[in-house]
């Protein structure tokens, strides 16, 4: 906690105080598993607060092969710093692996959104950042005749803010409604920002997560389960049930 003195100091403001360039790449551990707060939390919020005029990069990967070409990237760009945000789990799960022929060819992709069936109507586009997007992905696999149609998208880079990638997601496949969804309360993670770029875009943005806390996290493994599952559930839940832009907290 004692490091945001020198992140303000040296590493936000390298250039614009101290006329210096780095390549500092930063790993910070961030995901929710019902563990104490101090472990739930890289508090991604700072660091958007710290970003402006290009100064650094900020990266929520949730593949090994998007990891792999992030740094690959961070090499060739000009020097900034870069801040990654990744969950611990993700190291050892299946869900986040890639195949050889991922991590040979291709390269980094600020967004990534899942397929969609273009015959019929899309009800949700829910963008999310992180290790979320894979309790909602298994969770949408078991259902077997959706109410919703809902699809889903990564943002694996909230900045620089990817603003014409999403806007090509958005026309590819207009939906009724769209969503920002995030594990962290409401006054936490990335939403306050990301509502702030979209705004800028012209584009509302409905909310789906945790109430404001003035913990980043509950410290009860029981608590965090069952919020855990109504945020999964209000994902994927009718449109009729409620309004279109009313928050749904959890």
């Amino acid at each position: 906690n004692g490091a945001q003195i020198q992140i303000d100091q040296f590493i936000a403001s390298s250039e614009a105080k101290w006329g210096q360039k780095s390549r500092l790449i930063m790993m910070l551990p961030h995901g929710y598993d019902g563990q104490g707060p101090e472990h739930s939390s890289a508090r991604i919020e700072r660091f958007l607060q710290l970003c402006a005029l290009g100064n650094m990069r900020i990266a929520n990967c949730t593949t090994a092969a998007q990891l792999f070409h992030l740094l690959r990237r961070q090499a060739k760009l000009k020097k900034k710093p870069l801040i990654i945000f990744t969950h611990k789990s993700l190291l050892r799960a299946e869900d986040a692996a890639s195949t050889v022929d991922e991590l040979c060819h291709g390269g980094f992709k600020t967004v990534i959104a899942d397929d969609i069936d273009k015959r019929k109507s899309l009800d949700r586009l829910i963008f999310l950042s992180g290790k979320v997007y894979w309790d909602l992905h298994r969770f949408q696999k078991t259902i077997e005749k959706p109410k919703t149609n809902v699809r889903l998208v990564r943002l694996e880079e909230l900045y620089p803010f990817p603003a014409e990638e999403i806007l090509r997601v958005i026309d590819e496949k207009p939906a009724k409604e769209v969503v920002w969804l995030q594990e962290e309360p409401r006054n936490n993670g990335a939403y306050l920002y990301v509502r702030d770029q979209m705004n800028k875009l012209n584009l509302s943005l409905r909310y789906i997560g945790r109430s404001e806390s003035a913990s980043p996290a509950t410290g009860s493994p029981k608590v965090h389960k069952l919020e855990q599952s109504r945020l999964i559930e209000a994902a994927f839940s009718p449109l009729e049930r409620t309004s279109k832009h009313q928050e749904i907290t959890v």
